[in-house]
Parts: structure tokens; sequence; C-alpha cells
């Protein structure tokens, strides 16, 4: 598995993932949003430069001409709910893509909410074969989820290719997902790694819980 780590180049990026960060700003429900959607853009037009393309001819009113347009069918997928404002982010820009959507909730097991297990619901999705899939997934936290969603997917077919996209990860969380789906051809796309874990499984340093920041506490 390759991982791309987006925050090693300094860019805008860096900025809406400070603001996401930052405990003053973070509040504002609708820039925490706006800002996963806008680091899903960047993504997806960094994720754009890897894929096939063919010649196409066009006519403009001058003249015609050949330009090169994507020929690969993409699948979105992200995993509910906290990924519905980056998937939205790359469907800004795949806007021809087909979409897979799966709920995957981490459930603690013991009072001290130092043990988890994800549980994994739901899945809508096209079919995947020959496709490349691009899963979306705020906070790679364990690695737990995206590997439990991602072989939910895999049920639906075999993909060409698969992108993994996630804001956070931890290098615990990497480490599995090399581990674990080493049979697979993935490139993980981070807007930045961070050092590790607390003991509830909250990435650190972090921005806490980013489902409930972009939609709401949840009871």
């Amino acid at each position: 598995m390759d991982v791309v780590n987006l925050s090693t180049n300094n860019s805008l990026l860096t900025t809406f993932l400070s603001q996401m960060r930052n405990a003053k700003i973070q509040v504002d429900s609708m820039r925490f949003r706006r800002n996963i959607e806008r680091i899903g853009e960047i993504m997806a037009y960094e994720i754009s430069r890897t894929l096939s393309y063919i010649p196409q001819q066009i006519s403009t009113p001058l003249a015609d001409m050949l330009v090169p347009q994507q020929s690969d069918k993409v699948v979105l997928a992200t995993i509910l709910r906290a990924g519905l404002p980056m998937h939205q982010g790359m469907l800004n820009y795949f806007d021809d893509a087909e979409n897979a959507f799966v709920s995957a909730y981490r459930e603690y097991t013991d009072e001290s909410h130092t043990n988890v297990r994800i549980n994994v619901e739901y899945l809508a999705s096209p079919l995947l074969d020959d496709k490349v899939l691009i899963v979306a997934d705020p906070m790679l936290a364990t690695g737990g989820s995206m590997e439990l969603a991602l072989r939910a997917l895999l049920t639906k077919g075999k993909p060409r290719k698969i992108h993994l996209c996630s804001i956070l990860a931890t290098p615990q969380a990497i480490d599995l997902l090399k581990r674990e789906l080493s049979d697979y051809d993935i490139t993980l796309w981070v807007a930045a790694i961070d050092k590790t874990l607390n003991q509830q499984k909250y990435i650190v340093p972090g921005l806490g819980d980013a489902g409930d920041l972009a939609f709401g506490e949840k009871q």
C-alpha cells in the first residue's frame, strides 16, 4: 500500500486543516463541514492525476481539436456519517461517478471506553469490477472501520484500483491497513499523520469527533 501525505508540502489544505483542528473555530459546524468538503475536493483533484485518459475530439467555435478525457469508471464510497461532506467534495469534481455508502460505527465494550468493536450494518453499492474505487472516511484512528467497510464493498466486485482517503490518520491505522489489505492495489491519501491514539481510541492531537462537529452530538 502506497501512502501519500499531502501535508508534506504547505498548501491551502494545511490552512483548512488548521481551522478544523482549532477548538475556537471548529464550533462553527458549517465551516467545519465546508473544510471537510474542501479537502475532499483537493484529494479528488490529486487522485484525478493518477487516472487513465484518452484523446477525444471536440469542436470549438473556431476549430476541431483533440483533448484528453478521463476514461476510468469511478465509484465514490463513504462511511456514514462523518464522511458525507468529504464525499460531497469529491462528487463536486467526479460529478459523473457512481456512489456507494457503508455504515460503520464504533461501539465501546467496556465501562472505561478503552475497548472498541466496529460494527457494519448497511451497504449500498454498484458493481465494482474493473472500476476505480475511492473510499472516504475523515478519521483513520485504528483503521478498523476502513478495513471492514472496504471488505464489505469488495463483496460487490474487484476494483482495478482502490484509493482510501482520510483527513487524519495514525501510524497504527496505517500499519493495520498495510498488514490486512496487502493483497490489493491500494493508495492511501491523507491530509496529515498524527502521533498516536488516546485510551478511548481518539487521534491525538487530532481534532475531536468529526461526526459530532459536522452534524451535532449523538446520543
